[in-house]
C-alpha cells in the first residue's frame, strides 16, 4: 500500500469531523440521562454540566491529558455539538473541584450506569448460566506521575512515585465488566484502606443496575481484611479473597491429606480418556476454616478455605539433563469463600478475578494514560469522569453488537470515524465512508441511541 498521487495537504474544509462516532454513543449516554444528571453539580463554575459532558466526550474520542481535549473543535464538530469548550477553560473547570464535587460525579456514575442498564438490557445481565452469579472484583492500581508540583504522590507498593486508582467492577459470564465505583488516592496508601466503603458502594450500583442474583465478591491477598469479608457478609454476598500466606493457613494447608487432592483443568491439562480424568499439574482441596482469629470471637468468620496447589518444575542438571526428584515440590494458592459453589467450580470463578486486570488495562490506554493536572482533586475528577467514559463505551459496544470489544477497538471501529456534514431542510445528514467495514455495527448503535427505549419486563 502506497500514496497513488503526489498530494498537496490542506486544512479548510469546515464540513468534515474526524469523530462522527461520539453522536450515536453521546445519545445513548442523553438516553441515560447523563445530561439531566451533570446539572445537578454544584462545582463553582459556569455551565458545569457542560463541561463534564465536554470532557467525558473527549476522553471517548480519545483524549489522555487536557490539551488533548482540543481534538474536539475542528471542522464541522461545532455544527453537531452543542456546548464545546476549550482546554484552557476545561482545565480551569476540573481546578475548581473539591472532594466534595468528586462524590457528585461518583453519584452520577452511579446513575448513569443505572440507566445505561436499561437502555441497553445486556450491558449488565446475570442471565441463566453461571448460576446467575454476578461477578464485583475489587482491586488497584499505582498510576505513576512525574513531576514535583503532583499533590499526593508518592512512592507505593510498585516502587514508582504515582497515585493510586482503586476501582470495583461488575462483570458476569455473559457481559463484559463496568466499572461501579472508583477513586483516587494518595500514592502510598495501602491497597486494603477503604475497602469496606468501597465494596459497600460498588454493591448499591450494582443492585441499582439491576443485578438482583447473587453476587460473588472477589479480590486478591492485598485485600485479605476483615473489613472486605465483613461488608460483604453484612450485605448477603459471597466472598472469594486470595488468603496471605501466614502460619494459620500453612497449617491448614499442611494438614490437608494426599487423597484429598482433586486434579483440575488447568493450562496444559490432558483428557484421560481411559481414566475419565483431567491429568494435570494442578490440584484443589478444601478445609474448613476460621479467618480473622486474632479477632474478638464475634468478628471471627467460619468459612471454607480451598487451596490450589501447582507441581514445581524440577531444574535442570548443569549438563541439561532432567534430574529425578526426591520428592514432589509445589506451590499453594489459598482462598476463603463462602459461597456454596463445589470445590472446582469455586476455584474456577475465583481465577475469574484476573478480568479486573482487563479494565485497569482499558484505562491506562485511554484516559488514565496521564493524570493531567497537578492538583489532586482535578485528578480525581479527571478519574470520575474517566469511569463515565468508560461505562458509556461499554454500553455503545454492546449495542452496538460488538459486546467483546475493548474501548481501543470501539474508537478504531465506530467513534473516531470521519464524516462530512450536507444540510437538508433543517437536518443535519452524516455522509460515512463507503465501504467501511463496520458500517452495520455503527447503523446499530445509531439505532439503538435514537430509537425508543426497550419495553421493560417484570
Amino acid at each position: 500500500m502506497k500514496p497513488s498521487h503526489t498530494i498537496r495537504p490542506v486544512f479548510d474544509e469546515s464540513n468534515l469531523v474526524s469523530a462522527a462516532g461520539l453522536v450515536p454513543a453521546l445519545r445513548l449516554a442523553e438516553s441515560a440521562g447523563l445530561y439531566g444528571l451533570v446539572e445537578g453539580l454544584t462545582v463553582p463554575s459556569p455551565n458545569a454540566g457542560v463541561k463534564t459532558a465536554s470532557v467525558v466526550g473527549g476522553m471517548l474520542a480519545g483524549a489522555d491529558s487536557i490539551d488533548d481535549l482540543d481534538l474536539l473543535r475542528h471542522g464541522g464538530m461545532g455544527r453537531v455539538f452543542d456546548g464545546v469548550r476549550a482546554p484552557s477553560t476545561l482545565g480551569t473547570f476540573l481546578r475548581s473541584f473539591t472532594h466534595g464535587h468528586v462524590q457528585q460525579l461518583d453519584k452520577v456514575s452511579g446513575a448513569l450506569l443505572a440507566g445505561l442498564a436499561r437502555q441497553v438490557p445486556a450491558l449488565v445481565n446475570s442471565g441463566a448460566r453461571a448460576q446467575g452469579i454476578a461477578f464485583v472484583d475489587v482491586d488497584d492500581t499505582i498510576r505513576e506521575v512525574h513531576g514535583y508540583a503532583k499533590q499526593a504522590a508518592a512512592y507505593g507498593y510498585s516502587g514508582v512515585r504515582g497515585l493510586n486508582v482503586q476501582l470495583a467492577t461488575l462483570s458476569t459470564e455473559v457481559a463484559a465488566p463496568v466499572i461501579v465505583r472508583a477513586r483516587l488516592r494518595r500514592g502510598n496508601v495501602a491497597s486494603h484502606t477503604g475497602a469496606g466503603q468501597l465494596l459497600a458502594q460498588a454493591l448499591g450500583t450494582a443492585r441499582a443496575a439491576g443485578v438482583s442474583g447473587p453476587v460473588l465478591c472477589r479480590a486478591d491477598s492485598a485485600y485479605y481484611g476483615h473489613a472486605f469479608v465483613a461488608t460483604a457478609l453484612r450485605h448477603g454476598v459471597w466472598f472469594s479473597v486470595t488468603v496471605r500466606m501466614n502460619p494459620q493457613a500453612k497449617a491448614a494447608i499442611a494438614g490437608i491429606g494426599e487423597d484429598a487432592w482433586t486434579p483440575i483443568r488447568y493450562p496444559h491439562a490432558v483428557w484421560d480418556e481411559a481414566e475419565q480424568r483431567w491429568v494435570s499439574d494442578a490440584e484443589v482441596a478444601e478445609v474448613p476454616f476460621v479467618a480473622f482469629t486474632s479477632r474478638r470471637k464475634a468478628e471471627q468468620v467460619t468459612c471454607r478455605l480451598i487451596v490450589r496447589r501447582v507441581r514445581r518444575l524440577q531444574p535442570l542438571a548443569g549438563d541439561g539433563s532432567e534430574q529425578g526428584e526426591l520428592f514432589a515440590a509445589y506451590r499453594h494458592h489459598a482462598f476463603i469463600t463462602n459461597s456454596d459453589l463445589d470445590t472446582i467450580e469455586a476455584d474456577q470463578r475465583h481465577r475469574g478475578h484476573a478480568i479486573v486486570e482487563q479494565v485497569i488495562a482499558e484505562l491506562k490506554d485511554g484516559p488514565l494514560a496521564h493524570l493531567p493536572s497537578g492538583k489532586y482533586a482535578a485528578n480525581a475528577a479527571w478519574v470520575a469522569m474517566a469511569t463515565i467514559a468508560f461505562n458509556i463505551a461499554r454500553a455503545a459496544a454492546v449495542a452496538a453488537d460488538m459486546a467483546t470489544a475493548r474501548w481501543a477497538t470501539l474508537r478504531r471501529k465506530i467513534i473516531n470515524v470521519p464524516a462530512r456534514i450536507a444540510t437538508t431542510g433543517r437536518r443535519l445528514i452524516l455522509h460515512l465512508p463507503a465501504r467501511w467495514a463496520w458500517a452495520e455495527h455503527w447503523t446499530t448503535l445509531h439505532t439503538a441511541a435514537t430509537g425508543p427505549p426497550p419495553a421493560t419486563t417484570t
